[in-house]
């Protein structure tokens, strides 16, 4: 797949810009992490990995990047470990991705979502303050931490109204970073990114890479709402491009939090049908809506202004949604044993 740098006209610097430097990537092994880790990689990067769990299959090895990097076992909570790895391989630059992801796994289990997603994130950023290399530290949040709101889209002002626990963890981590940058000043920046998805996603419960290997297998895709639900979602080049530019513009960052949107909203029956019909499928699969009514606690719509980082620094989606699940769905029908 070929790459794309989200900020047309910055290619060559950009590549200038992290040849032979040092980044730090937590939760590597998940799918948004791998897919930064090829990028800095592709760039020249030094690039260190730290790997919570030996899950098979993981996008880290789904990319083949794990002998192009240097990988560490261990968790983000381990504030010896965070401290050995940031001075002894030097490390320049921190991507703090590493998180439990997943909003049904948080409703069964909140405490080891809090756990993973809150004191992973004051640790790692303790270790930053620590360090006498780091400068750069960007933390991945979520369109999740702003909650829901009845104006549409969010803006970097709304209040965080996060209530549900995987959208509390997201916004005390959107917090934490907040407040170490202004306490401690902290070079560290914050993305709130819409839904992501693109290759190498080894997780099938997400609606994208679900619906598409089940039209695979010549299934029903199966849509777990009643398809009313809107959302935003944007192509992991994308939002690896704003982390990267972040990174790169740390001094005009610190402090912050970015939303990275695609600006194209979707409900989940007109995203699951739009795979379909890019499948050729059209006319003998359909989506199985499980419920008639819509879920407790699901938020109607949810999706993101970018005007701030565009305005800033020139960011602006590259991918459109048709062209990324066009990608997406080329790499599963090649690449993904079904």
């Amino acid at each position: 797949m070929e790459r794309r740098s989200s900020v047309e006209g910055l290619v060559d610097q950009n590549m200038a810009f992290w040849k032979d430097r040092t980044a730090f990537v937590t939760g590597a092994s998940g799918f948004v992490g791998a897919n930064l880790v090829a990028e800095l990689v592709d760039r020249g990067s030094k690039v260190v990995c730290l790997q919570r769990d030996e899950t098979q299959p993981n996008s880290l090895d789904l990319l083949q990047l794990r002998d192009k990097v240097t990988v560490i076992r261990g968790s983000v909570d381990d504030l010896p470990l965070m401290s050995r790895i940031l001075n002894e391989y030097e490390i320049d630059a921190v991507f703090h991705l590493a998180a439990q992801a997943l909003v049904g796994a948080a409703n069964r289990s909140p405490i080891s979502t809090f756990e993973s997603n809150i004191r992973g994130t004051y640790l790692l950023l303790e270790a930053c303050r620590l360090s006498s290399t780091v400068a750069r530290v960007v933390v991945a949040s979520s369109d999740k931490a702003y909650g829901s709101h009845s104006e549409l889209p969010y803006f970097e002002d709304f209040k965080l109204n996060a209530v549900f626990p995987y959208d509390v963890s997201k916004a005390c981590t959107d917090l934490i970073s907040q407040s170490y940058a202004h306490t401690f000043e902290l070079p560290v920046a914050v993305t709130r990114s819409a839904n992501i998805y693109g290759p190498a996603d080894a997780n099938l419960s997400r609606i994208i890479p679900g619906t598409i290997l089940s039209i695979l297998r010549g299934e029903n895709p199966i849509i777990r709402s009643d398809g009313t639900p809107v959302r935003d979602f944007i192509f992991t080049t994308d939002i690896v491009g704003g982390y990267l530019l972040l990174a790169e513009n740390i001094e005009n960052a610190a402090g912050e939090a970015f939303n990275f949107g695609s600006g194209e909203p979707v409900s989940m029956l007109d995203l699951v049908n739009t795979i379909v019909r890019l499948m050729g499928r059209s006319d003998d699969l359909s989506p199985d809506i499980l419920l008639k009514t819509k879920i407790a606690n699901e938020i109607d719509a949810q999706y993101l202004a970018s005007d701030k980082v565009n305005a800033r620094f020139g960011w602006k989606p590259l991918v459109d949604l048709e062209s990324g699940l066009k990608m997406t769905i080329d790499w599963y029908t090649n690449t993904w044993d079904r």
